[in-house]
C-alpha cells in the first residue's frame, strides 16, 4: 500500500495525488496543469480563481456550453426517476431520442441504436457493415481519428498506431484531400483531389483480398488538422464504395448536430450515408452516441444476428439529455447561429492572419475552424516550438486552446467554441489569440 503524501498544501497534494496515481493517457501530451472547479457557459473556472474561455467545448462536444440550466434540469430530473435500465428493456426517453433524430434526417436513415462514445458507436458501425456485407476490409483516411477501441482503433491513423502490435487485418488508408498541403496538382498548383482519390482506391484494389466491406470516414477530419474535402468529393467518394459493394460510413462526432451551420455535415455534400454515427455533440458533454441507418440494412443486421449488446446501451438517463439536446439546438436555431458565429469568427482570423504572418491557413465550416501556424508562408515550413510557445501563452492569458501537431503538418489550432457562445466572447478569445502570437512570435524568433 503507497503511504499517503503529508505536510503538503492541498494544492501541491492534489498535483502529487495525480502525478503519483493516474494513468497518463494523451501519449507525448500531459495534464493541464489546472484545477477545474467547476465551469459555466463558456468558461471554465480554478480553484485558484482564474476565469478560462474556453474555444474548445470540454472534448469538442459542449455545443450547448458548460452546465446549460436545461441540460442540468434535465439530469436532475431524470436521475430521480430512472437512470438505467438491464440492456433489454426500453423506455420513453430512448424511443423518442430514436425517433426524433430519424425526424431530422433524410430518408433512408431511420434506425437508431443509442450508445455512449464515439469509440463505441464506430466500433457498432465497423462491426454491423462487416456483418450486413459478409466482407471485413475497411477503408480510412490517413489523417483519421475513430476511437481507440479495437476496430475504431484500427481505423485511426493520425495517432496510437505504434507499439502495440499488429491491427487487424484488412484496414487500409486512403489520402486525405488536404489542399493546403495538395499531393496531387492540378496545372494551376491545386489539389487534384479526383485524382488523388483513384489513385488512392487503385492502391486499395492492389491490397485488398476482395473483401471490401466499408468506408468509414469525417466529413472534416478534425484531428486530421481541420481538413475539409472540397465539394463532390464525397459523391465521388460514394461511388467509389458503391462500385466495390462497399458501405459509406460517416463519422459526425464533432461535425454533427449544427456546429458546421448545417445539421449534419454531409448534407453540403447531397449525400446520404448507409450508416451515421454521432457522439461529443449528442450528449452536450455526457456520454452519449448513436449509430443511425436504414431500416433495410437493420433488417439484414438483425437477420444475421447483429450483437452489440453492452452495460450503457439504451440508458434512458443520457437519451432524456439528447431529447433537451434536440429541443434547444431547433427552438434557439443553432444552426443559423453557427454560421452567423462562424463568419464573424472567420473575419476576426482573417484579420490576424493580416497581421501575423506565422498564420498560414484558415480554414473549417460554422464554429469548427482550423488555424495553421507556420514559420514560412512560401514554404509553408511549421514548427512544433512556435505551436507549443502559443498555445501555452494562451493559457497564461485565460484562453484554453488545442492544437494537432502531425508529421508533414504544421500546428493547427483546432477551435470549437460552444454554439451558445457570444460574439463578444468571440471577440475576448481572439484578442488573446493576436496577443499570443505576437507574445510567441517574439519570443520564438
Amino acid at each position: 500500500m503507497a503511504a499517503p503524501i503529508t505536510d503538503l498544501s492541498s494544492t501541491d497534494r492534489f498535483w502529487a495525488d495525480a502525478d503519483r496515481h493516474l494513468v497518463r493517457y494523451a501519449g507525448a501530451g500531459d495534464f493541464t496543469r489546472e484545477i477545474i472547479d467547476h465551469a459555466a457557459g463558456s468558461y471554465l473556472f480554478t480553484e485558484s480563481g482564474r476565469r478560462i474561455l474556453d474555444f474548445t467545448s470540454g472534448q469538442m462536444s459542449a455545443i450547448l456550453g458548460h452546465s446549460h440550466p436545461e441540460i442540468v434540469e434535465t439530469v436532475r430530473r431524470q436521475i430521480g426517476s430512472l437512470d438505467h435500465l438491464f440492456s433489454g428493456m426500453l423506455s420513453r426517453p430512448v424511443v423518442d431520442l430514436a425517433r426524433r433524430l430519424a425526424e431530422t434526417l433524410p430518408s433512408p436513415l431511420e434506425k437508431a441504436l443509442l450508445l455512449t462514445t464515439g469509440a463505441e458507436s464506430n466500433e457498432a458501425a465497423i462491426r454491423m457493415a462487416k456483418l450486413v456485407t459478409g466482407k471485413h476490409e475497411i477503408v480510412s483516411f490517413a489523417r483519421s481519428w475513430h476511437g481507440m477501441t479495437q476496430a475504431a482503433a484500427n481505423a485511426t491513423y493520425s495517432a496510437g498506431r505504434k507499439g502495440y502490435g499488429p491491427t487487424a487485418p484488412g484496414n487500409f488508408a486512403i489520402p486525405a484531400p488536404n489542399a493546403y498541403r495538395p499531393d496531387f496538382l492540378t496545372p494551376e498548383g491545386e489539389l487534384d483531389w479526383k485524382r488523388q482519390l483513384d489513385f488512392g482506391f487503385e492502391m486499395i484494389d492492389a491490397q485488398s483480398v476482395g473483401s471490401l466491406a466499408a468506408c468509414i470516414v469525417e466529413p472534416i477530419l478534425s484531428s486530421g488538422g481541420i481538413i475539409e474535402p472540397p465539394v463532390g468529393y464525397f459523391a465521388a467518394l460514394q461511388e467509389k464504395c458503391r462500385e466495390r459493394g462497399m458501405l459509406l460510413i460517416l463519422d459526425e462526432a464533432q461535425t454533427g448536430l449544427c456546429r458546421t451551420g448545417n445539421w449534419y455535415a454531409f448534407e453540403r455534400d447531397g449525400v446520404v450515408p448507409d450508416i451515421l454515427t454521432l457522439s461529443k455533440t449528442l450528449g452536450a458533454g455526457l456520454p452519449l452516441a448513436a449509430v443511425i441507418t436504414s431500416a433495410e440494412i437493420e433488417q439484414e443486421a438483425h437477420d444475421r444476428g447483429y450483437l452489440f449488446f453492452t452495460t450503457h446501451v439504451a440508458d434512458p438517463l443520457v437519451a432524456a439529455v439528447g431529447n433537451t439536446v434536440l429541443d434547444v439546438l431547433t427552438r434557439d436555431r443553432l444552426d443559423e447561429r453557427a454560421t452567423e458565429l462562424g463568419a464573424f469568427l472567420r473575419r476576426g482570423l482573417d484579420d490576424l492572419a493580416a497581421r501575423h504572418p506565422v498564420v498560414g491557413d484558415i480554414r473549417g465550416r460554422g464554429l469548427l475552424v482550423g488555424v495553421e501556424l507556420v514559420v514560412d508562408r512560401a514554404t509553408k515550413h511549421s514548427s512544433d516550438e512556435l505551436g507549443a510557445l502559443v498555445t501555452r501563452r494562451c493559457l497564461e492569458l485565460g484562453l484554453h486552446m488545442n492544437i494537432v501537431q502531425l508529421p508533414g503538418m504544421g500546428g493547427v489550432f483546432r477551435i470549437a467554441p460552444p454554439l451558445t457562445a457570444t460574439e463578444d466572447e468571440l471577440s475576448e478569445g481572439l484578442a488573446v489569440l493576436d496577443q499570443a502570437i505576437g507574445d510567441a512570435g517574439a519570443r520564438w524568433s
